[in-house]
């Protein structure tokens, strides 16, 4: 018998990929967590699956999601990235990567990490929801709201409560898997065995 899915993946291969092995796994690496800025910036006005399969592109064009090399792209890569028919040729989006990138190694010497600055808005922990179906699970909330308003105090853009809060699904600050998925529980185990083991972060 097949294991239960969110509905959301559907039948596509990549995106139940995604959603079996990446979607709700708590991230700490900065790399990662500046990837979903970028690719979720990029999504806005779009479907995830467009941005999860031009993610290689982004890969290659935006310098395997670095945020130093990114900080330091110019107006010549704007050009070439407006021309990269791989990625969302949106100079808004594209500007504001360059943007992001900036204040995110802003945020790395403020805080040490940005994986420190955006985990203590949950306490280090993954807010673990019990949502029964598609329809209880909220496009934004109160917190992805007040994160919004401090990243664009930061000097952020395309980072709205909607977005954030996608951001905080995707890196496993909340578990939104459907409590019926077999992914739930997965993640919910294992954040009890970091909780007994060596502390998580």
């Amino acid at each position: 018998m097949e294991k239960y899915r969110c509905p959301w993946c559907g039948a596509d291969p990549d995106y139940r990929l995604y959603h079996d092995e990446e979607w709700g796994v708590p991230v700490h690496d900065d790399h990662k967590l500046f990837e979903f800025i970028i690719l979720e910036g990029a999504q806005a006005g779009l479907s995830w699956i467009t941005i999860l399969k031009k993610r290689p592109a982004y890969r290659r064009a935006f310098a395997g999601f670095d945020p130093e090399q990114v900080a330091r792209f110019d107006q010549s890569d704007v050009d070439r990235l407006l021309a990269d028919r791989g990625i969302v040729r949106n100079r808004l989006k594209i500007e504001s990567a360059l943007t992001n990138a900036r204040a995110f190694l802003d945020i790395q010497d403020e805080f040490g990490s940005f994986d420190h600055y955006i985990w203590d808005f949950v306490d280090g922990r993954p807010i673990i929801n019990q949502f029964q179906s598609m329809s209880e699970v909220p496009a934004s909330t109160p917190l992805s709201e007040r994160i919004s308003r401090d990243l664009k105090q930061r000097g952020f853009k395309f980072v709205g409560p909607t977005i954030v809060y996608a951001h905080m699904q995707a890196t496993g600050m909340v578990n939104d898997h459907l409590v019926e998925c077999f992914r739930w529980k997965e993640l919910v185990t294992e954040d009890g065995r970091r909780k007994t083991g060596d502390g998580g972060r």
